[in-house]
């Protein structure tokens, strides 16, 4: 609500303790807190057991502040004051994950199990409710739907090409009628779910999205980042604004490392349509668009 912006970042190497029969691992990621004008304000949660990988940060509409660490497994939230308000999920050491594929119990791959555990998970989002949504998508392929105090409800997908199925489900953003959208990165498209994980359609218009975000506001917009491969930092780099029914509006930059250029898009912020935060893993930085 001040307007600050807050960048979870890679900034280190996870040590590894051993510990019993277990391997414990810490550090290796920061968040900290910067004004609009850039100015660095403080970090928060110093040496937090889960801060391993980071892979996204998200700010509700009360100032919490959620963290999603990919390599910890786990959803972490913070009060406005930067104290630990609620966790999701567990690290792989400390309980035994159900494996991705999960055939064992005869489930399909990427489905993982009807539980709060995930496997590498990459976004948050809510609706209106509080209801939270977590994007579970690089172990697994699924979302999973929790209650506003963190009682799991459900989740849907797995690894495929389908309806309801996604290659990465990498990025997820909720509209105010509370549809759910899922970047669904490596199948070139958005899906869009009811609020209850029922599929409703595909958008194909956005590229190869990483990120998504959606504007608040009475008219809404998606953003979408074409972001390039790994394999080929030339390609792509374009953010998308759609409408919320897949129509392009317009799309800007392109694949590089100039002011006007975008590398790796991982995470864009539209708290106001005409004001985007986008961070760029590839270029380590994170680019104000107006």
């Amino acid at each position: 609500s001040k307007g600050n912006v807050f960048v979870y970042t890679r900034n280190g190497d996870p040590t590894i303790t051993l510990g019993g029969s277990r391997a414990f691992a810490h550090g290796g990621s920061s968040l900290y807190e910067f004004g609009p004008d850039g100015k660095y304000i403080r970090q928060i949660g110093k040496q937090v057991y889960g801060f391993l990988a980071a892979q996204q940060v998200r700010v509700d509409k009360s100032d919490n502040i959620w963290v999603v660490d990919r390599y910890s497994s786990m959803v972490m939230k913070f009060d406005p004051q930067g104290r630990v308000a609620m966790l999701l999920g567990r690290k792989p050491e400390s309980v035994d994950v159900p494996s991705s594929p999960d055939t064992g119990r005869g489930n399909p791959p990427g489905s993982g199990a009807q539980s709060d555990l995930f496997q590498s998970p990459t976004d948050v989002a809510w609706d209106a409710q509080g209801n939270i949504f977590v994007a579970d998508g690089i172990g697994n392929a699924r979302v999973a739907k929790f209650t506003r105090d963190g009682v799991f409800v459900k989740s849907w997908g797995s690894r495929g090409t389908e309806n309801n199925q996604f290659k990465t489900a990498h990025g997820i953003a909720v509209d105010a009628s509370g549809n759910v959208y899922v970047a669904d990165r490596g199948n070139n498209r958005i899906q869009v779910f009811d609020n209850d994980g029922n599929y409703k359609s595909s958008i194909t218009s956005g590229g190869n999205p990483e990120a998504i975000c959606i504007s608040p506001g009475a008219h809404q917009y998606l953003f979408s980042s074409n972001s390039n491969p790994a394999d080929d930092l030339d390609k792509g780099g374009e953010i998308y604004k759609l409408e919320l029914n897949g129509t392009v509006v317009g799309k800007f930059g392109q694949a590089g490392k100039g002011p006007r250029d975008f590398g790796s898009v991982n995470a864009i912020d539209c708290r106001d349509a005409n004001a985007l935060y986008v961070a760029e893993a590839g270029n380590w930085r994170v680019t104000k668009v107006s």
